[in-house]
């Protein structure tokens, strides 16, 4: 997992590969902030990029997942959430495809967590389990830009 700001990539040590994505014209906080819902019209790359709210639930309501084809940047636009992870690869875990490239980890076993708000964004890679979007209250939204970066971006990382 890699995380950082926005409007601090330089100080991040991002691969080249996030890099390239996150220091795009389109992809600065305040042009995020003000993208429609949706998936952002981005034209000629491999990666996309999905905007919108989302309800915030207790750790116990929440999935764990993991993706083996594409890593996912996650960055808040608005709000604050809490996401679960660790940095064990998932190799060995049980899991059901939800949908293609969807992992639902069965009996999660997450050691870490990181606490965003507006501008903050992390990084999860290819087998890397994440419970996105908690909040100690059980409730409230947050407003995310979730890229996906595929394998073939990230060769050589």
């Amino acid at each position: 997992m890699i995380s950082g700001h926005l409007n601090q990539l330089n100080r991040v040590g991002l691969p080249a590969a996030f890099m390239s994505v996150l220091s795009r014209p389109e992809c600065s906080l305040e042009r995020l902030q003000q993208a429609a819902d949706g998936r952002l019209p981005v034209e000629a790359t491999d990666w996309f990029c999905h905007i919108g709210d989302a309800q915030l639930q207790s750790r116990e309501l929440r999935h764990t997942e993991f993706h083996q084809q594409f890593a996912d940047i996650q960055l808040v636009l608005s709000g604050e959430e809490t996401i679960y992870f660790d940095s064990a690869y998932t190799q060995a875990v049980e899991a059901d495809e939800k949908k293609p490239d969807l992992f639902i980890v069965k009996a999660p076993q997450l050691r870490q967590q990181i606490h965003l708000a507006a501008g903050d964004f992390a990084v999860f890679m290819p087998g890397e389990p994440h419970q996105a979007l908690c909040s100690a209250s059980g409730r409230g939204v947050v407003r995310k830009a979730v890229f996906k970066v595929p394998l073939s971006m990230l060769e050589g990382l």
